[in-house]
């Protein structure tokens, strides 16, 4: 297989471990099932928190449901994704713009993994995983476990394939958790809830290029866009605990196929659901950006900065993106002083991750190099190699030293 389809498929594996699970809503229908514990009162305001990206505090309220409801594998689910969703927003992983613009699943990538958390994170997923076995032992038409366990697999992929980049692991626990909730759908076509992790697995397998797709048939592994993206649309519109998660990846499926007008409507229902979610904002800057809006999408990532200026507003907004953002508008402008401007911005930010530390510098820099200011390009490209040495981009910065950039 070529090498351009060995990238794709890297990241296609990253982006299916971030899609099976990114945020969790509800919604009343008699005819649709799910755990009774997903419609709890303390979960639902735990998820409160949760969509307002106070991660602490929502893991601070899942905790205690964890604890009132011992050997419930849909607890340390909940739990779980809290932690794990908490865990990739500090490694500035949930910017879909990483993934879109950034060659880092193949090259050296900045992480900064947190054994702690990572050791949670995997003690988590195997104490769901035993207490789910421990039910589905006893009955193995117990879909709640069925789908607790497919769904801390999921969990697990995502974390393995997004920070740990271990894209064989994470591919088989993508299926096994596919396995386990389209048993779901087998015993109980109502549950709704397991749509998510095969809708997605259908899509992204189905998306697959046909060399890939011909050879992982031969081992009985076949998807489909189409019927993928059926799936997460009926549970986007009946969903009772993924209605807000399927949007989310519908959104996301369509910005892939380049269907940014579709995406922005999505995003905006989001957005009009959690108008204080820094992400939903942030994705919709994005969209407009890659929709060629131009100064729209400028305007876009400034208002959320006049917004997060506003006292309570964002529980945490990571200006560090939007200013990355706001840097790539301005330079698809050829507006490069303002770009470069807000690269830097970004690059200083308190608590900016070294890989998006690296690639601010680096833009800044040619962008500076564009304008003819050498003197300050190579000021930047030596603090990006200076703040993560053994990184892709930090070999980019190098060549840049020997040779200005003079634009694509």
């Amino acid at each position: 297989m070529g090498s351009k389809r060995w990238k794709w498929l890297l990241r296609t594996i990253s982006w299916f471990g971030l899609l099976l699970c990114l945020a969790s809503g509800s919604r009343a229908d008699d005819k649709v099932h799910t755990n009774p514990l997903n419609l709890d009162p303390q979960v639902r305001g735990a998820y409160r928190y949760f969509y307002l990206l106070d991660y602490r505090a929502a893991v601070d309220r899942f905790e205690r449901i964890h604890q009132e409801n011992p050997g419930d594998p849909q607890a340390t689910a909940l739990l779980l994704n809290a932690v794990v969703f908490q865990d990739l927003y500090r490694e500035d992983l949930l910017d879909t713009t990483f993934y879109a613009n950034d060659g880092f699943l193949t090259g050296k990538h900045a992480t900064e993994e947190d054994p702690k958390t990572r050791d949670r994170i995997f003690a988590l997923a195997d104490e769901a995983v035993h207490e789910a076995d421990l039910r589905v032992s006893k009955n193995p038409n117990d879909v709640d476990a069925l789908y607790a366990r497919g769904w801390a697999r999921s969990l697990r992929c995502t974390y393995v394939a997004m920070v740990e980049r271990g894209f064989g692991a994470a591919f088989r626990l993508a299926s096994k958790a596919k396995d386990d909730c389209a048993r779901v759908l087998e015993l109980d076509q109502d549950y709704l809830d397991a749509k998510l992790v095969v809708g997605v697995y259908q899509y992204v397998v189905g998306a697959l290029p046909l060399p890939f797709k011909f050879l992982v048939g031969f081992v009985g592994i076949t998807g489909s866009k189409s019927k993928g993206m059926e799936m997460l649309r009926d549970d986007a519109h009946r969903g009772l605990a993924n209605n807000v998660e399927a949007r989310t990846v519908i959104a996301l499926f369509l910005r892939r196929e380049g269907k940014y007008k579709d995406a922005i409507d999505v995003v905006r229902s989001l957005k009009q659901q959690y108008p204080r979610d820094y992400l939903f904002c942030l994705e919709e800057a994005n969209l407009r950006k890659d929709a060629g809006e131009g100064m729209g999408a400028v305007r876009a990532y400034e208002e959320i900065v006049a917004d997060s200026e506003k006292p309570g507003y964002f529980a945490d907004a990571k200006l560090e993106l939007t200013y990355f953002g706001l840097g790539d508008a301005l330079r698809g402008q050829r507006h490069y002083a303002e770009a470069a401007h807000a690269y830097e911005e970004a690059a200083s930010s308190n608590g900016v991750g070294p890989e998006l530390k690296v690639r601010t510098l680096l833009a800044a820099g040619e962008c500076h190099d564009v304008l003819g200011d050498r003197q300050t390009a190579v000021k930047d490209y030596q603090a990006a190699i200076a703040a993560v040495p053994n990184t892709s981009r930090a070999d980019t910065a190098r060549k840049r030293l020997k040779s200005p950039y003079h634009g694509n």
